[in-house]
C-alpha cells in the first residue's frame, strides 16, 4: 500500500521525488544501442529477427495492408467510434486554434525580418500496444500533424501475438490521416524510422510516448539520426488537494495513473494527515475492483502521499517533482495553478480528472516526464513545425548597420565579415 511521509523536511525532498528504481538503466541502454546498431545495419531483416527474439512471434508483412485497415473499422463498436470521433473534434479544435500568423517586422528603416512557420516533412508517430494499445495516442499526435500541413505521416505500432494491429488504433488511424502503419514496436521501432529499412521510411522526427526502452531508444537516436519530441517515459500524476477535497476523487486520481504500467507514479501531497489516511483507505476497494489491479498494485509500491504543513510548501513540493499530470484539488485552485511553474498539463478542480486530457478535453496527452517538465513542453501544434526566419536589407539599411557590424565583425577576427559588407557598400 502507499507509503505516507508527515511533514519531510525539504533537504529530504529529493529522495521523495524520485521515479521508480533505475537500477538496471545501464542494461538497458546497452540493449538498445545494440537494438539501433541491429536495425541501422540489417533493415528490415534486423527488424523480423527481433520481433522473433522479443516477441517470440514470426514478423508476417510489416506494413498494415488496405484490408487489415478495412476489417478494422468493421470490428469497431459504433459507441467507441463515436466516442473517438467526439474527442478527435475536441482535439483539432484545440490544436487548430494554436496556429499564429507569421512575423514581419522592419527592425531599423531599410531592414525587414520575417519569420514563418514550415511543417515538418516527414513525421513518425509511435504508438504504445502491449497490454493496453493507446488508440488516443494516434489522435493526440497525427490530429496536430494534420492541422501543422505535415505532408507524410507514417505510424509504428506493435502487433498482437496473432500479428495484428488492434482494430481502434487502425481505425483511428485511418480517421486522422495517417498515410502508412507499420506493426513493430519497442526500440526496434524508433530505430526504423531513425535509420530507415526496405519498408520503413527514415523520418525527420518521432512523436510519442513508450516504456523505457523507448525511451532510451528516443534519446540514442536524437544524438546522431532524427529529432524527437522530449523524453517521455513511464507515467505519472501528482495531486495537490486539501481538506475540501473528495477522497473517493482523489483516490480513484491515483489509481487512474497506477493502472497504466508497473512503473508509473501516483503521488499525493495534501495538508492534513487525516486526509490522508482517508484517501489511502478509498484507494483499497476501488483497487480491487479493478481488472489490471496487478499493475496498479505495483506501481503504488513506488507511489507515495506526502503530508506538508502548508499551501506554499505543497507548491514548493509540486514544482520540484515537476509532474507529467497534475491535478489541482483544493480551494481556489487557479490561484494554486498561478504558482505553478512545472508541469506538463494542470487538471483545475474536482470535475477534472486526467481522464478528460488523456482522452477528450482537447489538449495533447504526450507530455514530458521524470521531471523534464522543468525544461520540455508538451506536444503542441508548435512540435509539428519548424520557423524559418527571413531577412531583406535595402542598400540604405545596410548602410545604416555597417558600422556595428563591421565593427563587431573585426573585434571577433573575423574580417571576411567584415568585407562582405564594406565591399558593397564600396561598389557604386
Amino acid at each position: 500500500m502507499v507509503n505516507i511521509y508527515i511533514n519531510p523536511p525539504a533537504e529530504d525532498w529529493d529522495g521523495l521525488i524520485q521515479r521508480a528504481s533505475a537500477d538496471e538503466e545501464s542494461d538497458i541502454t546497452a540493449r538498445v544501442e545494440q537494438i539501433v546498431r541491429l536495425v541501422r545495419r540489417g533493415g528490415d531483416r534486423a527488424l523480423r529477427e527481433l520481433t522473433a527474439e522479443i516477441e517470440s512471434r514470426e514478423a508476417g508483412a510489416l506494413e498494415v495492408t488496405p484490408e487489415e485497415f478495412d476489417a478494422a473499422a468493421g470490428a469497431i463498436p459504433s459507441e467507441l467510434a463515436d466516442a473517438i470521433e467526439t474527442a478527435a473534434a475536441n482535439i483539432r479544435r484545440f490544436h487548430e486554434a494554436q496556429r499564429t500568423a507569421g512575423l514581419d517586422v522592419e527592425t531599423s528603416p531599410g531592414v525587414r525580418c520575417r519569420r514563418r512557420a514550415v511543417p515538418i516533412q516527414r513525421v513518425g508517430l509511435y504508438v504504445p500496444g502491449g497490454t493496453a494499445p493507446l488508440f488516443s495516442t494516434v489522435l493526440m499526435l497525427a490530429i496536430p500533424a494534420r492541422v501543422a500541413g505535415c505532408p507524410e505521416v507514417v505510424l509504428c505500432t506493435p502487433a498482437g501475438r496473432d500479428g495484428s494491429v488492434a482494430p481502434a488504433v487502425l481505425w483511428a488511424a485511418r480517421l486522422c490521416g495517417v498515410d502508412r502503419v507499420f506493426k513493430v514496436g519497442g526500440a526496434q521501432a524508433i530505430a526504423a524510422m531513425a535509420c530507415g529499412t526496405e519498408t520503413i521510411p527514415r523520418v525527420d522526427k518521432i512523436f510519442g510516448p513508450g516504456n523505457r526502452y523507448v525511451t532510451r531508444a528516443k534519446q540514442i537516436v536524437s544524438m546522431a539520426d532524427c529529432a524527437v519530441d522530449m523524453p517521455a517515459g513511464p507515467s505519472e500524476v501528482l495531486v495537490m488537494a486539501d481538506g475540501g477535497a473528495v477522497p473517493g476523487f482523489v483516490a480513484a486520481d491515483m489509481l487512474s495513473q497506477a493502472e497504466h504500467g508497473a512503473d508509473s507514479q501516483a503521488i499525493l501531497v495534501c495538508d492534513d494527515e487525516a486526509f490522508a489516511l482517508d484517501v489511502r483507505r478509498a484507494i483499497e476497494p476501488q483497487l480491487a475492483a479493478l481488472p489490471r489491479r496487478e499493475t496498479a498494485e505495483k506501481a503504488l509500491e513506488n507511489s507515495r502521499i506526502v503530508v506538508l504543513p502548508s499551501r506554499g510548501e505543497m507548491i514548493r513540493f509540486a514544482n520540484a517533482y515537476a509532474a507529467e499530470h497534475l491535478i489541482i484539488q483544493m480551494s481556489d485552485p487557479w490561484k494554486v495553478a498561478g504558482a505553478i511553474t512545472a508541469a506538463g498539463s494542470v487538471f483545475i478542480g474536482p470535475w477534472s480528472p486526467e481522464s478528460a486530457g488523456d482522452y477528450a478535453s482537447g489538449t495533447n496527452h504526450t507530455l514530458p516526464t521524470a521531471g523534464w517538465a522543468r525544461s520540455h513542453s508538451g506536444v503542441s501544434l508548435d512540435s509539428f513545425v519548424r520557423q524559418i526566419t527571413f531577412q531583406e536589407l535595402s542598400r540604405g539599411g545596410l548602410g545604416s548597420l555597417a558600422p556595428a557590424m563591421v565593427t563587431m565583425a573585426r573585434a571577433e577576427g573575423l574580417d571576411a565579415h567584415a568585407n562582405a559588407v564594406t565591399l558593397r557598400l564600396a561598389d557604386n
